[in-house]
């Protein structure tokens, strides 16, 4: 399987953070509204399960994407 360039990850971070997140909150509140409201701890319990659950599936997206591009020219930096 050939890895995604830095460039494509950080498109598809983008895209993850501003159409899946938002996506996948209100799946998730809908989800927990369909059964009885549990007590205060379960509740909080269940949605943060959540809150880490979507990242999962997107972790290899998001690998690197905070660092500069590895693919970039250099401009003699590493030179002293």
């Amino acid at each position: 399987m050939k890895q995604l360039s830095w460039k494509t990850r950080r498109r598809l971070s983008l895209v993850a953070l501003l159409v899946w997140l938002p996506l996948y909150v209100v799946l998730a509140v809908n989800v927990v509204e369909m059964f009885d409201r549990p007590g205060i701890l379960w509740e909080l319990l269940i949605f943060v399960v959540l809150g880490f659950l979507w990242m999962i599936p997107l972790r290899f997206v998001f690998l690197g994407v905070g660092k500069p591009d590895p693919d970039a020219p250099h401009d003699g930096d590493d030179a002293k």
